[in-house]
């Protein structure tokens, strides 16, 4: 297997980065240029799975990955850069069987697509920046689906190129890093290069056409001064449009045609393009940076800062809409203007025997919301005039997290000595809507996008303070014990406390068995608390209820309060030959008071209707257009507790075949079922209805695959390398109402086999050459339940357009071809 090859300064710093060190350590450690993180040792094909000191998910030093209580993953560099795009997101998902990336996303969704572990909601994954905690997006994923209510850290943020490796810990950890650590952890570690430096230029698109993309990155590592290292990247990126949607049938109706024959226009019939890749233009940078303070302390500090604009269609509206204005009809487009930043600056060092870290991080997103190509009608029926262009507001939310860790190791006759790790944390979180402009808001506000009402906007924050301890040591030779506390103070929600209790036994050096016990929270984002918006089609409109609003009180539901979980896991460690490694680990996560969404609740144009949801929907404030067919509402509630059940493989080997060059084998794979055990809340409010329809319901339970299964070789020999990846999905479903819940109908996805390949050549020591595809053959999904698309086309409703479903685990859009050039100075 890889062999990892640190310094002892290396490994130095990587203990300073979980904030412990060993207690033998008495002579002064200059923590500066000698000791930034080395390289990651040659790449496998798929995780990294010995030799790698790893600082995720323990307090002790020096722990290598193949030791670790908790089942981790590591990712190189190398692996990340050979998926094919620039995207740290797909990045993981294309590699961790674990990680479900949304491939497809509707309305603002698309301009921010999120990922999830172990089937669990985007915000329960916490993601770490060399050890620090990261600021979520301001950009709440509102609509329904299988990643509803994801706020979590934007990961495309952060440029592949100033990344050494990620690790990954698949397992409950809010005891040691506190909220949002329900599923698991992501910890990126950045390049500490103080010389040198690498990049790439890489184009592609889909094979069916739509979604070019090309991006150029590059990362400088410099020297300003002895003892200091500075590592630069600079990364932009540009996506295009794709369109795989069907025909609208408003569009091809024959009375609709003889109605409005200007229809008959370029680009017929495809004249709704709302089933497609968002357009964008990302500019992201990166540093990372430290130095020698003397007296046996350094400083760091590292940051991101990044920029993006994004347009996504919405649907078409008719010429006769507003033919004053658009007489050939229209499509409105969202657009999407956001600044993402993070900076974090501290010390570090030892006094004694003892370590400390002091560090400080701030990270915000701001995105500033708008529609092009639209009209406001009222207001042009009403005064004669309207805008095209319109503000529709922004979201504002930052972070503030102050952090303090100590610790030492004691000798105590154990077998090693007790590491002895705690901390206090402080954090102030912000969360922000500021409303549209009066024209983006008057009655029923711009077509496609309503501004934010008055009503909606406001800002908002919480605080909270922290204190955690963490013992870990070996009892007897081979027993490994950790076992961490922790205790939080919410000023909107009081206390939290929690804990956790690790071990491992090794028998010998070829078997080991590990588990863990340890119970979790997770605060709600400020988003899910506060968020409140208008969402329009052009036979729709729903009020997006914040959860503690005035008209949510008049369904029953009145604020929200954190989710508490039980995480069980047990596993087994083998090396059953040289070169060959294996893990295999089940767990179990019960989470109670899970925050979701709800389903469609109606106060018109339903099969069932209530009228709490119309009183709601006025105590609010809205107004809705009056040629829609449906109204209602859609909310957040601790609605549910839900029961997740796994399994987790990872196999390893190399094999060296003499002149026929070496390939590195790979087998992972992740069982995965989500149930609801249990139903909180049912209003008696909302009575005929519920709260969770069939398709709520299924979006947690079976929108997901419940099997997925990678397969990767990665053959070297010369200058050629060929790495081959087979990503096996399982079946997932979605239930669906054509008809405002009078019927609900099963749209499934099969098993999916898809096929990766990317052949690279080494043109000399600077130069590499590759091409490759994702998705290799184009397969798409299974396409929508057809009984779904007839109802739908009776009833000229736009929602026909969408052939493929969106919870695709593959997306939509078929296969993707791209060829890179790689540099390296």
């Amino acid at each position: 297997m890889l062999k990892a090859k640190l310094t002892k300064g290396a490994a130095a710093v990587l203990m300073l980065y979980s904030g412990l060190a060993p207690a033998q350590e008495t002579q002064p450690t200059q923590v500066a240029m000698a000791d930034v993180p080395a390289p990651l040792p040659e790449p496998e094909a798929g995780p990294v799975t010995t030799g790698v000191v790893i600082v995720t998910g323990t307090r002790a030093s020096g722990l290598k990955v193949e030791n670790s209580a908790s089942p981790i993953q590591v990712l190189d560099a190398a692996s990340l850069n050979r998926t094919g795009q620039a995207d740290l997101r797909q990045a993981l998902g294309q590699n961790l069987p674990s990680f479900t990336i949304q491939a497809f996303g509707s309305d603002m969704a698309a301009m921010t697509l999120s990922a999830r572990l172990r089937g669990l909601s985007p915000n329960n994954t916490l993601v770490l920046v060399n050890g620090k905690r990261r600021h979520g997006t301001a950009n709440l994923a509102v609509l329904a689906g299988d990643f509803q209510g994801g706020a979590a850290a934007d990961l495309n943020y952060i440029p592949l190129g100033a990344i050494d490796h990620v690790e990954v810990l698949q397992d409950g950890a809010a005891a040691q890093y506190g909220t949002d650590a329900i599923a698991g952890v992501i910890n990126i570690i950045l390049k500490s290069n103080p010389s040198g430096g690498s990049g790439n230029i890489n184009g592609g698109g889909y094979y069916d056409g739509g979604g070019r993309t090309g991006n150029a990155s590059a990362n400088l590592g410099l020297s300003p001064f002895d003892t200091a290292y500075l590592s630069l990247t600079a990364e932009t990126k540009y996506h295009g449009f794709s369109n795989r949607g069907g025909i609208d049938p408003r569009v091809i109706d024959p009375a609709t045609l003889a109605a409005q024959p200007q229809l008959l226009q370029p680009g017929y019939p495809d004249l709704n393009r709302i089933q497609g890749d968002a357009q964008y233009r990302q500019h992201v940078g990166a540093l990372n940076f430290g130095f020698d303070l003397g007296a046996n302390t350094s400083f760091y500090s590292f940051a991101t800062y990044g920029e993006k604009t994004a347009r996504a269609y919405e649907n078409y509206r008719m010429p006769n809409r507003i033919p004053a204005v658009y007489p050939l009809g229209f499509s409105p487009f969202e657009t999407f203007d956001e600044t993402d930043y993070a900076l974090t600056a501290g010390i570090k060092g030892s006094i004694g025997a003892w370590r400390w870290d002091l560090s400080s991080t701030y990270g915000k997103d701001v995105t500033r919301l708008g529609v092009d190509n639209s009209v406001n009608v009222s207001l042009f029926n009403d005064t004669g005039f309207s805008p095209t262009r319109f503000d529709a507001g922004e979201f504002r939310a930052s972070q503030w997290t102050n952090n303090l860790d100590i610790s030492r190791e004691f000798a105590i006759g154990w077998a090693t000595p007790l590491n002895v790790a705690l901390g206090l944390e402080q954090r102030r979180d912000t969360y922000e809507i500021v409303a549209g402009d009066p024209a983006s808001r008057y009655k029923e506000g711009s077509q496609s996008y309503p501004g934010f009402l008055l009503t909606d906007a406001g800002k908002h924050d919480r605080d909270n303070e922290a204190v955690y301890i963490n013992f870990s040591s070996q009892p007897l030779a081979g027993w490994t014990v950790d076992l961490a506390g922790r205790y939080e103070h919410f000023s909107d929600f009081g206390n939290a406390k929690v804990g956790k209790l690790t071990s491992r036994y090794d028998f010998s050096p070829a078997f080991a068995l590990r588990g863990t016990f340890s119970n979790g929270f997770r605060a709600p984002t400020l988003a899910e608390s506060y968020y409140s918006a208008t969402n329009v089609s052009p036979r729709s409109a729903f009020v997006q209820l914040a959860p503690n609003s005035p008209g949510a009180r008049l369904v029953g539901i009145d604020g929200l309060k954190p989710e508490a979980s039980t995480n069980l896991s047990a596993g087994l460690v083998l090396n059953p030959a040289p070169g060959v490694t294996l893990t295999l680990d089940a767990y179990q996560i019960k989470i109670r008071d899970r925050i979701v969404g709800s389903g469609s609740l109606y106060g018109s144009g339903g099969a069932v209707n209530s009228p709490a949801v119309t009183a709601a929907i006025l105590a609010n404030g809205n107004v809705l257009d009056p040629t829609v067919v449906e109204t209602g509402i859609n909310i957040f509630s601790n609605a549910i507790d839900t029961r997740s059940r796994g399994l987790e493989f990872v196999a390893t080997q190399s094999s060296n075949y003499g002149n026929y060059g070496r390939v590195d084998w790979s087998a992972a794979a992740n069982y995965n079922k989500v149930e609801v055990t249990k139903i909180n809340q049912a209003p008696t409010q909302l009575r005929p209805q519920v709260l969770l329809d069939a398709t709520a319901i299924s979006d947690i339970e079976t929108a997901s695959p419940k099997m997925r299964v990678n397969l990767g070789a990665l053959w070297k020999i010369g200058a050629w390398t060929v790495n081959l990846r087979e990503a096996i999905y399982g079946k997932s479903s979605e239930m669906q109402s054509p008809d405002g819940g009078a019927n609900y109908f099963k749209t499934e996805i099969g098993v999916l086999a898809v096929t990766d390949l990317e052949v690279s050549y080494r043109l000399s020591n600077a130069w590499t050459l590759a091409v490759g595809a994702n998705n290799l053959f184009n397969k798409y999904p299974s396409g929508i339940n057809p009984e779904v698309l007839r109802i739908q086309r009776e009833n000229l409703d736009n929602a026909a357009v969408t052939i493929y479903p969106s919870f695709s685990p593959i997306g939509i859009n078929g296969g993707y071809y791209y060829a890179r050039a790689n540099f390296r100075f």
